[in-house]
């Protein structure tokens, strides 16, 4: 019988110290730290939190700052002296020069190159995870070799291609070989992110009757949402900061993108560095706001296939 159906009191066992409770029969906190507020800071991660703050806001400040300056007090004062007089009369002058072709151009050409090599790589993906055919996984291993050949030691044949299919100097001289050097990557990422979908899952679609068309849109898109952000972000990227394919496949003002349209802003003794600034920090904005959105998917579509 217990002590409580008994009346008497409860005794400790021996060794055993009740915990105190206090006066208003609250339960204490566990856990609080105990201390000064001093001993329990991390000096040393803090040291090394802004020591990074400096290396990443020093070029950041070089980068924006110069540019609401105008070219004669950047030369006089030099590129981190503190701001004053700021103008945006640089962003004025880019926006009447060609700068505007430049940025739609560059934006055709990055949202094509994100549309074929998603059409592409996740249906490609789709079947090497899927199909147990020898020809599908020597397929992957030959995708798998053009992570090994970069761009620069092709670039005589593929000049010689684009030029017989008749696409010198167009928008799909650029967009084509963009594309088709992004989906090894993009068919590996989309790869890791397909095998982490259970088997179970693709058995319940079958006994529902649905093909492997309807478990492709209804199924796996769904669930890989991620990775396939992971894919258009790097595509996106690619695409947007690429000089190669641009500066040897066109030549023509009117298809130029951003990457050569920055060398209008140069002269031929001299470049007017706020100018120029301007331009870059243009350029830039829809790349950081591209990853400032994606960001969670980015980080989700990297560690895709991690556990395995």
């Amino acid at each position: 019988m217990s002590s409580a159906a008994t009346g008497t009191p409860e005794i400790p066992a021996a060794g055993h110290v009740p915990a105190r409770r206090p006066a208003d029969g609250r339960r204490p906190r566990r856990g609080k730290a105990i201390g000064p507020w001093w001993k329990r800071m991390n000096f040393v991660g803090g040291l090394g939190a802004a020591v990074w703050l400096v290396i990443v806001g020093v070029p950041l400040y070089f980068l924006f700052v110069p540019s609401l300056r105008v070219s004669a007090d950047y030369l006089a004062k030099g590129p981190l002296s503190p701001p004053n007089n700021l103008t945006v009369g640089n962003y004025a002058t880019i926006m009447r020069s060609e700068f505007p072709r430049y940025f739609v151009n560059t934006i055709i050409v990055t949202l094509a190159c994100v549309a074929i090599v998603l059409a592409l790589a996740l249906p490609a993906a789709y079947a090497i995870v899927r199909s147990r055919k020898k020809s599908v996984s020597t397929a992957f291993s030959v995708i798998l070799l053009g992570l090994a050949v970069p761009a620069q030691a092709v670039i005589l044949p593929l000049y010689l291609l684009i030029t017989k299919a008749g696409l010198y100097d167009t928008l799909l001289a650029i967009i084509l070989p963009t594309a088709a050097f992004a989906l090894p990557l993009s068919i590996i990422v989309l790869t890791s992110s397909l095998r982490d979908v259970p088997a179970e899952l693709y058995e319940a679609m079958n006994l529902d009757g649905a093909g492997a068309t309807r478990a492709l849109f209804s199924l796996v898109i769904p669930l890989s949402r991620s990775a396939l952000a992971t894919v258009g972000i790097f595509t996106a990227m690619q695409a947007w900061n690429g000089f190669l394919f641009p500066l040897v496949l066109t030549q023509s003002s009117s298809v130029r993108v951003l990457t050569l349209g920055l060398w209008d802003f140069q002269g031929q003794f001299g470049q007017n560095v706020p100018l120029l600034l301007a331009a870059m920090v243009l350029a830039l904005l829809p790349l950081l706001v591209v990853y400032l959105v994606g960001r969670r998917y980015l980080l989700a579509g990297l560690t895709a296939g991690s556990g395995k």
